[in-house]
């Protein structure tokens, strides 16, 4: 329940910011079965975001450790079932010259294991960090030899590990568009030996062919006749015309906040969506005080909400509705 809502404003919050979410490879996302989603990453937590919205199952996902320090980041990742990890450079800072821990995520591989276990599916970066580079920084082992450890020593059959490459027009400017590209996925009961080099070495030759060898999917033409729309299009059109009207103050001005206040590229898509759900919450609150000021009925408020919510999702997919 909690997922689902949160995806859905997830939805409506990206395409606040960016303009365009163009998706190539649907039909390559496998049925049920145990799944991992190897994506590059080079918008920090709006990754995830982008990832937990296009694709249509449930997903784990993982993020680095550190974000747990903050109570509320902490609170959020166990009611979303976010797994944290904890990296080799943020390890390092704390260790004060000891050595490392190499045990250090086995409860994190522990969990990601039961996910699969239970034919689930978990969003994994392999190269570790967000960069802002345009093509694919080295991989990361952990995502081979989780896969591998999975299929040889937990004996999880069916396991895929799904490349799925993320590719920006220009990720910090508004009205941009983001490129899904959707790989073919790895098979592990057919891939041979328990070498994770050979494994990580695949897996990045995959990624890397969906992400900065692929370039961003055109635009989809249009040949649809206004003039002929159903009943059903009018009434999209009309939504999306109230929810144009109703939400286009608060968001400008989460745009506008988020670009002054960013200090880097990673930060303005981000901070708009941050800023927007504060500002078009509270822009929710003052139409309602309004309407209930002059209505005197909590139905008449309730349809007035309602109208808000369907306003504000045919706002932002009325052009490039979701189709799976």
């Amino acid at each position: 329940m909690i997922y689902g809502v949160l995806r859905w404003i997830t939805g409506i919050a990206l395409h606040w910011f960016y303009g365009d979410i163009r998706v190539v490879g649907m039909d390559r996302i496998p049925a049920p079965g145990p799944l991992l989603i190897a994506v590059n990453h080079q918008n920090a937590l709006v990754d995830s975001l982008i990832v937990g919205w296009v694709f249509p199952r449930r997903t784990a996902m993982t993020a680095k450790a550190t974000l747990t320090e903050n109570p509320l980041i902490a609170i959020l990742f166990r009611l979303l079932h976010v797994v944290p990890l904890r990296r080799v450079s943020d390890e390092a800072k704390k260790s004060n010259g000891f050595p490392l821990d190499r045990s250090r995520n086995h409860e994190a591989f522990r969990e990601i294991t039961d996910v699969l276990a239970r034919n689930g599916a978990v969003l994994i970066f392999p190269e570790g960090k967000s960069h802002n580079e345009l093509g694919l920084e080295p991989l990361k082992t952990g995502l081979a030899r989780l896969a591998l450890q999975a299929r040889d020593q937990n004996a999880i059959e069916g396991i895929r590990i799904l490349p799925l490459g993320l590719i920006f027009e220009d990720k910090g400017a508004p009205g941009t568009a983001v490129g899904v590209r959707v790989g073919e996925a790895i098979e592990m009961d057919a891939w041979s030996g328990a070498d994770h080099r050979a494994l990580t070495e695949e897996i990045a030759n995959r990624l890397r062919a969906v992400s900065e060898e692929a370039g961003l999917p055109p635009r989809r033409s249009s040949s649809h006749d206004r003039s002929q729309a159903s009943a059903k299009e009018q009434f999209i059109a009309l939504a999306a015309w109230w929810g144009r009207l109703t939400h286009r103050t608060p968001v400008r001005l989460a745009r506008t906040i988020a670009v002054r206040r960013s200090t880097n590229a990673d930060e303005p898509a981000m901070l708009t969506i941050l800023f927007g759900i504060g500002l078009v919450l509270a822009t929710y609150a003052i139409h309602l005080t309004i309407v209930g000021a002059l209505a005197h009925s909590v139905w008449v408020s309730g349809v007035y909400l309602i109208g808000l919510l369907i306003g504000a999702y045919w706002a932002a997919f009325e052009p490039h509705p979701r189709r799976y």
